[in-house]
């Protein structure tokens, strides 16, 4: 059985089991959430010990990877702008579209109520609203050890950044060495989160059923839109890419689209980008004629750094979250969870999905200033639209492809 499988095994028995629980007798549905909850509350917060380290960790790693890269020459440059430009693009969508679809659904309060009963942790919760000058001067932290110390994840971010691109200035040798140690770092917290991960359905049974104790049938349904509001997201941006092609690619869209399709299929049928990379390859090259060179760089870079629907899982889970405890976020957090969310993905492209979901998703949802602790029922239905996530980043990759291809032959027609 495949740990994706087991997780949402854990899932269904500790819905049923909360649920059942709840038809039989209310009273003792909640003496039995109180005797499982503190079991999920030590699984999760075994989970958020490992984030600080190793998002600072991957921030570091992932400006000194990208750094090397557009090091490597002018085309891998343009590749790493039109990357960071449509991750920059995804994100802010999803900041402004998520809000206005989960608005759309009713929402229960006693789901605020089970899950603040259920799964609230040690971790920093919902902030009180600040004003616009103060949280602009919190992004900078004053102290760095006690930003980490208080997994303040969007200060800690912003110094990772000058750590990172700091040590890109250094001596060759020494830069080696402090990013081996800190890839050692993030090594050693992934091998930490994986035997964390070997007990989640034990963790997502807890949390579940301590949340179906109380709250029946509307945490499922809850979760239900939140699958659903990804789906929409995920397909909106894969559509979008068209746009992008057209205009700043320079395609047509009878060329592109049916060029996109084969690489399509198999993104959606194997559920990885580098699976699909050889499709890729050949829909650049025999179907849009783009030059090998272009091809033969931009693409692998592209299944190594880039991933389009990466930010917008991020951005739309603490928007989840935001909508099921009823905290209106204002749009400069929105804006701050977006940047975030883009300098994340790339530095963790190449994680296992489950792996990096918590270390993923919480500086965002910290960002933006709503509660962590659902962030560990989301981990069980989050691989569901796998698909439709692969299908958009494949059609991300021949987007920025096409983008390069066309800045690149601009260069040789003036040359």
């Amino acid at each position: 059985m495949s740990p994706t499988t087991r997780v949402l095994a854990g899932l269904v028995l500790g819905a049923a089991g909360g649920l059942a629980l709840a038809a039989w007798s209310p009273t003792a549905a909640v003496q039995v959430a109180d005797a499982v909850q503190p079991f999920g509350r030590l699984w999760l917060n075994a989970l958020q010990m490992t984030v600080v380290p190793l998002v600072f960790a991957l921030v570091v790693i992932g400006v000194n990877t990208a750094s090397d890269a557009a090091a490597s020459g002018r085309i891998a440059r343009r590749a790493i702008v039109a990357f960071i430009l449509i991750l920059t693009g995804g994100a802010l969508f999803a900041a402004a579209a998520a809000p206005r679809l989960f608005s759309m659904f009713p929402r229960n309060p006693s789901l605020t109520t089970a899950l603040e009963s259920a799964v609230a942790t040690h971790a920093p919760a919902a902030t009180a609203a600040v004003g616009w000058a103060e949280w602009f001067n919190g992004i900078v932290p004053s102290n760095a050890i006690n930003a980490a110390a208080q997994s303040a994840m969007l200060p800690l971010v912003v110094f990772a950044l000058f750590f990172g691109f700091g040590l890109t200035r250094i001596d060759a040798d020494r830069r080696a060495l402090v990013v081996s140690f800190f890839q050692a770092i993030a090594d050693t917290m992934i091998v930490v989160v994986r035997w964390v991960l070997w007990v989640a359905p034990l963790g997502v049974f807890a949390l579940i059923l301590a949340v179906c104790a109380r709250a029946g049938l509307h945490m499922l349904s809850a979760l239900g839109i939140y699958v659903l509001v990804e789906c929409v997201l995920y397909l909106s941006v894969t559509v979008l890419m068209l746009p992008i092609a057209k205009v700043w690619g320079g395609e047509t869209l009878r060329r592109f689209i049916p060029a996109v399709v084969p690489a399509q299929i198999v993104a959606a049928s194997t559920q990885s980008s580098l699976a699909s990379l050889p499709a890729m390859l050949e829909s650049a090259e025999r179907r849009l004629g783009y030059p090998s060179q272009v091809n033969a760089l931009v693409l692998p870079m592209a299944v190594s750094l880039f991933r389009l629907t990466s930010p917008v899982q991020y951005v739309t889970s603490a928007c989840f979250i935001a909508w099921a405890y009823g905290i209106d976020v204002g749009a400069a957090p929105l804006f701050a969870a977006a940047l975030l969310a883009v300098v994340i993905s790339l530095g963790s492209v190449g994680l296992p999905g489950a792996v990096s979901f918590l270390a993923t998703n919480l500086p965002v949802a910290q960002a933006m200033g709503v509660p962590v602790g659902p962030l560990g029922l989301m981990l069980a239905v989050d691989a569901l639209p796998d698909a439709l996530a692969t299908l958009g980043n494949v059609t991300a990759d021949l987007t920025a492809t096409s983008v390069v291809a066309r800045q690149s032959a601009k260069e040789s027609t003036s040359a």
